[in-house]
């Protein structure tokens, strides 16, 4: 006999196709994604389990692989293609910035990129956006990795990168792991330096975005910059 969840796999996809993700609850849309992950299993419990102990589609997916392999049924294997699964996740919201414009006409898209990359991430990750003279994406990378609540910046560095890269301008992004993406005291100094110097090279710093679970700060927004 076929196992008993293989017509409901049938009907969910056929669901998925005929109204879209949008039309599915968070846990039918990562029912499906398991799907493809653990083919041999029924996978109704085990994506409301997910849901229930980490909060959202995004904390999910998310998730430290340590706190998944907490989950029974999640395996090192399973793990790993959740985390690719982000991955490309990620890399679809960073290619909906378009490179041939200027960023800045692209705030939206960068926003939900730079909380796709970095809101659920539980330790601080510091990453520049690096952009030319017509305000162009030309690299985006993540400078400092640090702990849960602190990661350390050195303004002259960030400097030189943008040196190297003949970049005129800056977006600097980081993650608050609390959820709470308000600026810190330490936060606005950080920026300020980076400001001052990249004033006497030249270099204009936009805004410095702080992400966080439940949203984003921008420091030139609260006029801290």
């Amino acid at each position: 006999m076929k196992p008993h969840y293989l017509g409901h796999r049938e009907r969910a996809r056929e669901r998925f196709n005929a109204v879209g993700g949008d039309g599915l609850a968070d846990y039918e849309l990562l029912e499906l994604l398991l799907h493809i992950i653990l083919p041999q299993r029924d996978t109704k419990a085990l994506a409301k389990e997910l849901l229930a102990r980490f909060g959202s589609m995004s904390e999910v997916l998310g998730a430290a692989p340590a706190r998944l392999a907490e989950i029974k049924g999640l395996g090192e294997t399973s793990i790993t293609h959740l985390k690719v699964m982000q991955a490309v996740a990620q890399r679809y919201g960073r290619d909906q910035i378009n490179v041939e414009k200027p960023i800045l006409s692209s705030w939206t898209q960068l926003i939900d990129y730079c909380r796709s990359a970095m809101a659920y991430e539980n330790i601080e990750q510091f990453r520049v956006l690096f952009l030319d003279k017509k305000n162009r994406l030309i690299a985006d990378e993540v400078q400092q990795v640090g702990t849960v609540d602190h990661t350390p910046v050195y303004p002259r560095e960030v400097i030189k990168r943008t040196l190297e890269l003949s970049a005129s301008a800056l977006i600097l992004v980081h993650n608050h792991p609390s959820g709470d993406p308000s600026p810190s005291p330490a936060d606005v100094k950080m920026t300020r330096e980076i400001g001052d110097i990249a004033r006497q090279m030249g270099i204009t710093l936009h805004d410095h975005i702080i992400i966080g679970r439940s949203g984003h700060a921008s420091l030139r927004g609260l006029k801290l910059l």
